[in-house]
């Protein structure tokens, strides 16, 4: 028999509730609603019956859990988060099927934020109090405002890209193992500048693969992925872009904003790209022609694949 509490006050409907969860007062919770281990369900809180809770979740006071929310474990959310589960209500109009929106293990949703239907909230994220989240937010970004913007992610630390020289070569290695700056060759005279990247030298693999990256929203991401076989080697040649870097145990962010620097990402490190200025243009070169397969693009596979349990 499960093992949880429920106030006297409170009206718990469902039996699937995990051991050591609290529900307090003037909560009420739908019979087939399921919830987890260790949950914490506060005060004046409203849960739907095709709701699920993963273990150790906490859910302060004033929130509705609308049918077809998915909640991981270990996620926190905060006092009046406002979730929304159909684009075009109207009363005594209902959908054959509610939208999901999926709450990924780990994530933080701060008080009175609003998120719209059928959206995922990626697994650590953290979404900012009042924000309006209207896109899915990925794994570990931090989000405000409203409509909701990436301003960082969560525990990155920043690594400063050695400045610009006029002759030579030069490599650094970042913060996250096996990742490296490359300061390629400058030659300036009174006609311009000209920046000079040599193939198998200052780019440590053959390349087979170039493509470019522009005309990108400052308000979207691009990569969010790993690669399993691929090595990359990125040189933003106008403009600016932020680029992340994560080994699973160790997160970095490096400005992009010299024609002069060039990054190498190895297999296995999950890449993102985000902040472009409105005239960015970002060269990729790769070590492999296009295959899907060689994606990693859900950061709990990723995880699971470089740290192994």
């Amino acid at each position: 028999m499960s093992s949880y509490f429920v106030h006297r006050n409170a009206i718990c409907e469902s039996q699937d509730i995990g051991n050591g969860t609290n529900i307090w007062a003037f909560t009420h919770i739908l019979a087939s609603a399921k919830i987890g281990i260790d949950c914490n369900i506060c005060d004046h809180i409203f849960i739907e019956n095709d709701v699920r809770i993963g273990d150790r979740v906490t859910i302060k006071s004033g929130v509705q859990l609308w049918d077809g929310v998915v909640v991981e474990d270990d996620v926190f959310i905060g006092p009046n988060v406002t979730f929304t589960n159909d684009n075009f209500p109207r009363s005594k109009v209902y959908p054959d099927k509610f939208l999901t929106t999926i709450v990924r293990a780990g994530a933080s949703i701060g008080a009175n934020a609003t998120i719209l239907p059928g959206l995922s909230i990626g697994t650590g994220a953290m979404v900012g109090a009042g924000a309006v989240v209207v896109r899915s937010v990925p794994s570990n970004a931090i989000v405000v405002g409203n409509p909701s913007r990436i301003i960082g992610y969560v525990d990155a630390t920043k690594d400063e890209l050695p400045l610009s020289i006029d002759s030579g070569k030069s490599t650094k290695q970042l913060s996250v193992a096996g990742v490296k700056s490359y300061n390629l060759t400058i030659a300036r005279d009174l006609r311009g500048t000209l920046a000079a990247l040599e193939f198998e030298d200052q780019v440590p693999f053959p390349v087979k693969r170039t493509f470019f990256v522009y005309d990108v929203p400052n308000k979207y991401t691009r990569g969010e992925h790993a690669h399993r076989r691929c090595h990359q080697f990125l040189v933003c040649i106008k403009g600016s872009c932020s680029l992340v870097v994560d080994n699973g145990s160790h997160r970095s962010e490096i400005v992009l904003d010299k024609p002069s620097i060039g990054i190498h990402i190895p297999p296995l490190i999950w890449g993102i790209q985000y902040n472009y200025s409105a005239d960015a243009v970002l060269v990729v070169f790769a070590s492999e022609h296009y295959n899907s397969e060689d994606y990693i693009r859900e950061y709990s596979e990723f995880k699971e694949i470089v740290l192994p349990r």
